[in-house]
């Protein structure tokens, strides 16, 4: 058996909750990941795994295994790591997943500044709303907004986004101008945002030094795609409560109106998400320390 192998193979199905999944992603047949477990199964004397026809649970003795085998995965990775820094310039292919207006306006002009920094790395950027599978479908990296709940991935703060209630010239010139939040809720129509996940509305946050609101709004149009919720609060569908750099460059052209400037909530925090044992290769590490001196230099 080996055994190095064969930890790597279990960590992985403990990631992704599959044998499949976890097959996939180590680009192996689901019976030699299955003989992997087994072998190191009866190499420890314990069972690691619990099997049934619909999912895979973890032990207590394999939850035990999972964290101390991760430490020292943890460290042979960043030894090879170490290595790869000092002999070799940044190469190969990087799988990024992010929502669709940081992609569009703050990561991909931005990217020839990075490609001609390392030439020699490919970036295949999945672009899209949605939740991302990062093990499932061999992702590197993931940049997510909000508060992190997934306690088993590996998370650095890159940066904060500021809020903006705003408008077209054309909805306010036919609903007038929001004084309060509480307004959003009677007097006026908003587009929402819905949920990629499940398609529920996110209620709009706001505060004021210590009192704070969450308005869902009257809407008639909702959407689940950042652009598209720009998009439609340019075209006067009703208010929308967006980040500062997906409306400011609209604002400045005054297609937009910003509303309830007193009544921002905190920044909304960003990180870059990857799999514990997921090998931060010098690609990946040298594209998260650009990513977060492009975030602070984000001016609003």
């Amino acid at each position: 058996m080996d055994q190095l192998l064969a930890i790597r193979a279990f960590a992985r199905v403990v990631e992704a909750g599959s044998f499949t999944k976890a097959a996939d992603s180590l680009q192996m047949p689901n019976a030699t990941m299955s003989k992997l477990i087994q072998s190191l199964e009866l190499h420890l004397g314990v069972k690691l795994l619990q099997r049934t026809t619909r999912r895979v649970a973890v032990t207590a003795d394999g939850a035990a295994y999972y964290e101390k085998t991760m430490l020292l995965l943890k460290q042979l990775d960043d030894l090879d790591t170490s290595f790869d820094a000092a002999q070799s310039k940044p190469r190969g292919l990087l799988r990024i997943e992010c929502g669709a207006s940081l992609a569009a306006l703050v990561i991909i002009p931005a990217l020839p500044e990075f490609l001609a920094l390392y030439p020699e790395i490919r970036i295949d950027l999945g672009v899209s709303d949605r939740h991302a599978d990062l093990i499932g479908e061999h992702i590197d990296c993931v940049i997510r907004g909000g508060v992190l709940t997934d306690l088993s991935l590996v998370a650095r703060h890159i940066g904060n986004a500021s809020w903006v209630t705003c408008a077209s010239p054309a909805y306010l010139q036919q609903h007038g101008v929001a004084r309060h939040p509480a307004e959003l809720e009677k007097d006026h129509v908003v587009v929402s945002y819905l949920s990629a996940r499940s398609g529920r509305v996110i209620p709009m946050q706001f505060a004021r030094g210590k009192e704070k609101l969450e308005i869902t709004g009257k809407r008639t149009v909702g959407v689940n795609e950042s652009n598209a919720h720009l998009a439609a609060g340019l075209a006067g569908l009703g208010v929308i409560h967006t980040f500062a750099y997906t409306a400011q460059p609209h604002i400045d052209s005054g297609a937009l109106l910003p509303l309830l400037q007193d009544w921002q909530p905190a920044p909304y925090p960003f990180h870059v998400v990857y799999a514990p044992n997921r090998h931060l290769s010098n690609r990946l590490r040298v594209f998260i320390d650009w990513l977060a001196e492009r975030f602070s230099a984000l001016t609003y």
